[in-house]
């Protein structure tokens, strides 16, 4: 019994080997799309997102009215 277009007989398509290289290339296939994703965002930095809350207490710069 030939059937056009099948590559595999079906005992191969349903042993576990089979089942499990199948779940490891959809894994790396949404790890890929994920990472091609993220490469075409613009960067984020954390110290853009969370603004400093810290100040001197004085200036540290030879000019006495200089910014702290």
């Amino acid at each position: 019994m030939s059937v056009l277009g099948i590559l595999l007989p079906e005992a191969v398509v349903h042993s576990r080997t089979f089942a499990v290289l199948a779940g490891f290339v959809a894994i790396n296939t949404v790890m890929y799309v994920a990472l091609s994703i993220g490469k075409t965002l613009p960067r984020l930095y954390v110290s853009e997102i969370i603004p400093r809350r810290y100040e001197r207490g004085e200036t540290r710069s030879i000019y006495p009215d200089g910014p702290r």
